[in-house]
């Protein structure tokens, strides 16, 4: 075609509509493009398609939702493309993306939510109710199901005006008329494959950021989350996924920070930031295994930066924690396990007994403060329970259950103390529920209860203030190695280590780094095969006594 025979835009315009130009390639100017067809080809799947020219205005103001949608079908009908948000803010309702698309959201284009909920509708092929992972809603700004090869990528933006679906008091409806479980997530994802989300900064979520179930093979790498507006404001949200990997983020949530729910598995998350006032790793039921989370960053979180819980039926192991740092945090680790029946269970409901095994934990440095704070740029109180306060890394299993294979490796801590001695001698109830649901934990370091094949290899918990109670409590512990642990000791304190109906146990190499009344108190007529090998104790009035039924046959002192 020659420059006489250059169409006219009205010309370039009849083409488009008749599907043998793609509208992305009206950007440049008719002169710049070149003729394909609707479809096929030798630039299937390739082209770019602008939301402008499926009549997006991006003003802020003006809805969006069907130019967006118009050019995902297009893209998809094309075999697969890139849709672009260019500069601008377009408002947006639900909308849905399709196999082999990719949404790029340019460095000064905005996707922003409406404000009105009824723009919103639910994928309705997510189901609703039974497991409790999927009881959260399936309504998304962004979703895509049974899809295949997605990508959503910036450097742009995500707004999803997350403040207008919180309800302002009980009883009254949110601005946008949607609340509770009906709120949308910005990002919606089940049972898909090949999913990568990156480069992005998603922020105001008006539920969790990024909730994917039951989807293999998903990249999130280079995002920013801040989602603080709401309730249940969850930045990564998986559920029974697998081949997930998580790299280069920094989010800031509201509640966890990355939850894995049910069966996830081969999951890694490395090199990124945390802060949220719950949870950051957060595991709940299911059978997860083959997990491994390292090289981050978890500051300012006031609940349990690393929380477990799991009940009869899970199967949990090979579960990983390497070189993170933790500033200014709660918690920092709790694992509980039950064998109660589940909810809604019936006695005539078999179980298949599960387990929770090989979970390790390295190259721990953490500063644990003894209360919670408001994080100043939450819109609302926090709220902490007494049972929030003074914690400690808590291994607990209840009833006939046990957790197998816990290992401590190469982990400092420095607690806020201030424990009382009431607190000290508290009873533990049996129960394995959320981290404050059990109390104040009667030990500043360790509390571990019913962990069979634990190991402690280097580790050192300092106090910033004194601490009545014991440093570690082993509650009915079996097959226990513990290895150069350093301690502080109280004189005030009854000990600084409780043994209680815990047997075959060695521990080698001790220090104790400031004054103690005794060492060791061994209790409970079961205690027996428990080994006090070497260390430096010259600091205890009393390296070992016995109480509550133990003898001393059950455990022996070496030189």
């Amino acid at each position: 075609m020659d420059s006489g025979d250059a169409p006219t835009r009205r010309k370039w315009l009849s083409l488009v509509s008749t599907g043998l130009v793609a509208p992305g390639l009206l950007a440049a100017g008719p002169a710049a493009a070149t003729l394909s067809p609707p479809s096929g080809g030798e630039a299937a799947g390739a082209r770019t398609f602008n939301i402008r020219d499926f009549g997006a205005k991006g003003d802020g103001k003006t809805l969006d939702t069907k130019a967006v949608q118009a050019a995902i079908d297009a893209a998809s009908g094309d075999r697969g493309g890139t849709v672009l948000v260019p500069a601008g803010v377009f408002a947006i309702g639900t909308v849905e993306m399709k196999s082999n698309v990719t949404l790029h959201i340019a460095a000064q284009g905005k996707l922003l939510g409406s404000a009105d909920g009824s723009q919103y509708h639910a994928a309705g092929a997510i189901p609703l109710g039974g497991d409790a992972t999927l009881r959260d809603g399936n309504v998304g700004l962004i979703f895509a199901v049974h899809a295949e090869n997605v990508t959503i990528e910036g450097p742009g933006t995500i707004d999803g005006q997350g403040a207008e679906f919180r309800a302002p008091r009980r009883g009254v409806p949110p601005p946008s008329g949607r609340g509770g479980s009906r709120r949308p997530y910005h990002l919606l994802f089940y049972r898909c494959r090949n999913v990568r989300v990156r480069d992005l900064f998603l922020r105001d979520s008006a539920y969790h950021s990024v909730r994917v179930i039951e989807s293999d093979f998903v990249w999130c790498d280079g995002l920013r989350i801040y989602n603080r507006v709401n309730g249940n404001n969850d930045g990564f949200h998986f559920i029974s996924s697998r081949y997930v990997h998580v790299a280069n983020c920094d989010v800031q949530s509201q509640d966890d920070a990355c939850a894995l729910f049910g069966s996830c598995e081969f999951v890694t998350i490395t090199n990124s930031t945390f802060s949220t006032r719950w949870a950051v790793f957060r595991f709940g039921g299911g059978n997860p295994q083959n997990i491994a989370i390292s090289n981050c960053v978890i500051y300012d979180t006031f609940g349990c930066p690393i929380k477990m819980q799991f009940g009869p039926e899970a199967r949990a192991q090979n579960i990983l924690f390497a070189n993170l740092v933790l500033e200014d945090v709660t918690g920092p680790i709790s694992i509980d396990l039950t064998d109660r029946a589940p909810f809604g269970a019936t006695p005539s409901q078999p179980s298949e007994k599960g387990f929770v095994r090989n979970i390790m934990f390295h190259g721990i440095r953490a500063r644990v403060v003894a209360h919670g704070r408001q994080l100043p740029d939450f819109p609302f109180p926090q709220h902490f329970r007494p049972g929030e306060t003074r914690q400690c890394i808590v291994l607990n299993s209840v009833q006939d259950a046990f957790l197998e294979g816990v290992t401590l490796s190469d982990v400092h801590v420095t607690y806020g103390g201030g424990g009382t001695a009431e607190e000290a001698r508290r009873e533990v109830p049996p129960i394995a529920g959320e981290y404050f649901e059990m109390g104040t934990p009667p030990a500043y370091g360790l509390y571990a209860r019913k962990v069979r094949g634990l190991t402690l290899d280097n580790v050192r918990f300092n106090l910033e203030r004194p601490d009545l109670r014991p440093a570690v409590v082993l509650d009915r512990a079996a097959d226990v190695a513990v290895g150069n642990l350093s301690v502080e000791g109280n004189p005030q304190a009854d000990a600084v280590l409780r043994l209680i109906d815990t047997r075959d146990a060695l521990i080698a190499g001790a220090r104790l780094l400031t004054p103690a009344a005794v060492f060791a108190r061994v209790e409970g007529a079961s205690s027996e095969e428990i080994t006090i090998d070497g260390g430096a104790l010259s600091k205890a009035g009393t390296p070992l006594v016995f109480e509550a039924g133990a003898t001393e046959k059950a455990a022996k002192l070496r030189a």
